[in-house]
């Protein structure tokens, strides 16, 4: 790896520690925030659950625009960074306001609506900037799946610092409103800082000025319609997303209500962590000997067994931490496919349609992301009041067989069955493999396209 690559692959990676701590903080926390620290009446509960689900796919389609305009940049500083900044600073100030707490009723519904909704949007600014220095960085694939490993290290190590953290910080804290606003600060000055990495430690990789025509909206639809690879990307993480999120948010209440002791929750989390972080470490050196739909392929078995072994696994911790190993060794494994997956369609859109757009082709991430967790949280918030656990202005202590019943079916069997349809989408649809990748390289180096 040479000096310059070495210093993207570090930057670009050390950045979404608190990325992926601001963003956990607000994906796995809220609706417990909105659940046992606010005393909502289950009106204004189910309101903002709404609000939580219908903003997220409404602000997902603005996705697509906000590639477009990132596209379309020109600025001494590139097109990403920009994007980056701007993004980065409105999403924290908006994410503080989601924890502030501010009024009651439908007052409390509308602003926590608007500042969602900004919330979203200005996010979704700093992900796309972010994840699109991925592909312009370099166009080797071994590169890339390199720099995305310790890219996702990175951001769950972020992310596992806040999953362990904030239950005991904020439990021990008093767990009142007023600690949640500041803990929610405190995340979004790491979250800050953390940027300066790829601000100031990234160099990315330019095409010719000659190459760097704007896009019109007519043309972004083409882009993102005509790349057939693209959609079936989409359409397969979009799946994938849906049953991780779903997982991932129901844990807390499950080693509650099912386990029956939530303060074993952060010591799963750590154990999970540990060794969802090994299976990234090692993840470059098994792509050495195993192609990507093998690879993806035994994640799915793994992820298979886990779910099975986790539904019938209630009374027992160490059948919990088995099935959770397997679970999320094998999501590990599926995210950083993923987002090699989407890389690559950047340079399939490029030979197939003659138009390098990586924002545009990037966008499909946070819109992903957000559908992922819009659905996620409407299954959830649904199998809350459904299961008994959240009755009018209070939250029950305990939830019956039935409840718990409930409450198992929407945590393993529906997200199974979402990310097994993800699994039978890319194998019968996806068809950029690592022989298909290096053909389209060099046609486009004959066309005088390569970077």
């Amino acid at each position: 790896m040479q000096n310059h690559d070495r210093r993207n692959h570090y930057c670009f990676g050390l950045g979404t520690i608190g990325r992926d701590m601001f963003y956990a903080f607000e994906a796995n926390t809220l609706l417990y925030f909105l659940t046992k620290v606010l005393s909502l009446d289950v009106w204004v509960f189910a309101a903002v659950s709404m609000v939580l689900t219908v903003m997220r796919i409404f602000d997902a389609f603005n996705d697509p625009i906000t590639g477009l305009i990132i596209d379309n940049l020109r600025t001494p500083w590139g097109k990403f960074k920009p994007a980056i900044l701007v993004g980065g600073i409105l999403s924290a100030v908006f994410s503080v306001l989601l924890f502030a707490g501010i009024g009651e009723g439908w007052t409390f519904v509308i602003i926590f609506a608007i500042a969602y909704l900004l919330w979203d949007i200005t996010y979704g600014i700093n992900d796309i900037g972010y994840w699109t220095l991925l592909p312009v960085m370099s166009s080797d694939q071994k590169q890339r799946e390199k720099t995305g490993a310790f890219a996702r290290i990175c951001a769950n190590i972020g992310m596992y610092i806040v999953m362990v953290a904030w239950e005991p910080v904020t439990s021990g804290l008093g767990n009142t409103k007023e600690v949640w606003f500041w803990c929610a600060v405190a995340v979004a000055v790491v979250y800050l800082l953390g940027l300066l990495f790829p601000l100031l430690g990234v160099k990315e990789r330019r095409l010719p000025a000659a190459q760097q025509e704007g896009t019109s909206i007519r043309e972004m639809f083409r882009v993102l319609v005509k790349n057939d690879q693209l959609m079936w990307t989409t359409l397969a993480m979009a799946l994938f997303m849906v049953g991780y999120c779903t997982t991932v948010n129901f844990a807390i209440y499950y080693m509650e209500y099912v386990f029956g002791n939530k303060d074993l929750y952060m010591v799963l989390v750590a154990v999970v962590g540990v060794a969802q972080l090994g299976s990234l470490s090692v993840y470059p050196v098994v792509a050495r000997h195993f192609n990507r739909r093998t690879l993806y392929t035994i994640a799915t078995v793994l992820v298979l067994l886990g779910y099975a072994i986790f539904f019938f696994a209630e009374m027992s911790i160490v059948l919990i931490v088995l099935g959770a190993l397997l679970v999320f060794v094998g999501q590990a494994f599926i995210q950083t496919l993923m987002l090699m997956f989407l890389s690559d369609t950047v340079e399939y859109g490029q030979w197939k349609l003659g138009k390098r757009n990586e924002a545009i082709t990037f966008s499909v991430q946070p819109l992903i992301n957000k559908l992922g967790g819009a659905l996620a949280t409407g299954i959830v918030s649904m199998t809350l009041i459904l299961s008994g656990i959240k009755v009018d202005e209070t939250t029950a202590t305990a939830i019956g067989p039935q409840g718990q019943l409930i409450l198992k079916i929407a945590m393993f069997a529906v997200p199974l069955l979402m990310i097994i349809a993800g699994y039978i989408v890319y194998l019968k649809k996806y068809r950029i493999s690592e022989e298909f990748y290096a053909e389209m390289l060099k046609d486009l180096e004959k066309q005088g396209q390569a970077e």
